[in-house]
């Protein structure tokens, strides 16, 4: 497997210096994030980011993420022109060694939380979603700010959106993911890149926004809409965890030996009695999926793709960014070190 670690550019206040200190890094994950989405990603940019990861020793060959325009989900106004640049965005990118994509396709909101910094028993704090801090909330009506929304949004523009997607359904978003494929994959197989989309987090609707990256009968009909080895998966254990329903380590199974998993977030969380969720320590004992069992499934299969370490919480009086905070995320690397050491000597 190929070490990653997730870093915000310039501003984050975590340095490649540190991050080229955690064991058997390589591999850094990135974006240029100063540009809107549907816009052109310059190359001085992009160079830039490569620069700086070779000046550390790193490589910089994987993005997270090139964002998809609301339009492009919608379906709706100058799609060829946002189709193209998401496109030469690829290219770009695959100009500077890049060679996986991560994007998602959900409606308005990347994530959703309740709570970015809940306290555990050990005095950690980490990242939750409790269903009753959900109660009675409307963003239809009330004004609503939760964690994982996009704050350049206004409420106004919030709720136009809720309201399209409401009409549009998930037939519609099928429709309009099928055509962005159609489209960007061939790019693509071109360019030597996998794309990798990243499943609904949580994989379930909220607020009537239509969710189809869930679960494994729909990460197959996404696959199946453009056959090729470059549509890929983001597997990230912590999203599709979030269900019960979702049996994490036999989905990993199965597409890492399709050869259909582009890039892993590997991370744990406690599912709670009401389907609430807690982000917990990346160790099994810590939350209800067992990573010996999903990294045992990747190495069984073969795969040699990009693993992360995702969220992590905030540990030893660390502040920043919640879940991408450094300590943390590199206990949980040295934890996924050890796991694919012992299974990958086990499995000779």
């Amino acid at each position: 497997m190929k070490l990653s670690f997730r870093w915000y550019g310039e501003d984050d206040p975590i340095s490649l210096e540190y991050i080229r200190q955690i064991p058997g890094m390589k591999h850094i994950v990135t974006a240029v994030y100063d540009v809107k989405p549907g816009e052109v990603w310059p190359r001085e940019s992009l160079a830039r980011l490569k620069e700086q990861c070779e000046e550390n020793g790193l490589k910089f060959d994987v993005v997270e993420s090139i964002p998809v325009h609301e339009d492009i989900k919608l379906g709706r106004g100058d799609l060829d022109r946002l189709l193209e640049n998401y496109c030469e965005n690829i290219r770009r990118c695959a100009e500077v060694g890049v060679k996986c994509v991560t994007y998602n396709f959900m409606p308005v909101f990347d994530w959703t939380r309740t709570q970015l910094d809940r306290k555990g028993a050990d005095g950690s704090t980490s990242l939750v979603m409790y269903w009753d801090q959900m109660k009675g909330l409307d963003p239809l009506k009330d004004d609503i700010h939760l964690p994982g929304w996009d704050s350049s949004y206004t409420q106004q523009e919030v709720r136009e959106l809720l309201t399209a997607y409401g009409e549009l359904g998930e037939a519609g978003l099928w429709r309009n993911l099928e055509r962005f494929l159609k489209k960007v994959i061939p790019v693509a197989e071109e360019c030597g890149v996998v794309m990798a989309i990243h499943p609904d987090d949580p994989p379930y609707p909220i607020f009537g926004l239509p969710r189809i990256i869930t679960c494994e009968e729909n990460l197959d009909r996404m696959l199946a809409l453009v056959d090729s080895p470059a549509n890929s998966l983001c597997l990230c254990t912590g999203s599709l965890g979030c269900a019960a329903s979702n049996d994490v380590a036999a989905m990993v199974r199965k597409y890492s030996a399709m050869g259909r998993i582009g890039f892993m977030h590997m991370r744990n969380v406690q599912i709670l009695e009401d389907g609430s969720f807690e982000e917990r320590a990346h160790l099994s004992s810590c939350g209800s999926l067992d990573m010996f069992e999903i990294t045992r499934a990747l190495v069984e299969t073969g795969f040699d793709g990009y693993v992360r370490p995702d969220h992590g919480r905030m540990i030893w009086g660390e502040s920043g960014k919640p879940g991408y905070g450094l300590y943390d995320r590199a206990l949980g690397a040295a934890y996924l070190n050890g796991l694919f050491e012992a299974c990958e000597k086990f499995a000779k």
